[in-house]
């Protein structure tokens, strides 16, 4: 019986990877993943938010 490996696409280049064994799932290497983090480092992700940050609703009460 031939167990079937999960296979997956690298979030970043698209590349299919195994998914079992991979140190840098999601992701396809090293690279990818540290690609990954720097744009959300550099605030190139944002998750949508109506939210005021709490430091400029104390500020519009204040006036």
């Amino acid at each position: 019986m031939v167990e079937e490996k999960i296979k997956a696409r690298c979030p970043r280049c698209g590349k299919l990877i195994h998914w079992e064994g991979n140190p840098y799932r999601p992701f396809c290497s090293q690279r990818c993943k540290l690609i990954d983090l720097g744009k959300w480092i550099d605030e190139k992700y944002r998750l949508p938010s109506e939210e005021l940050p709490s430091g400029d609703e104390e500020r519009e009460e204040e006036m």
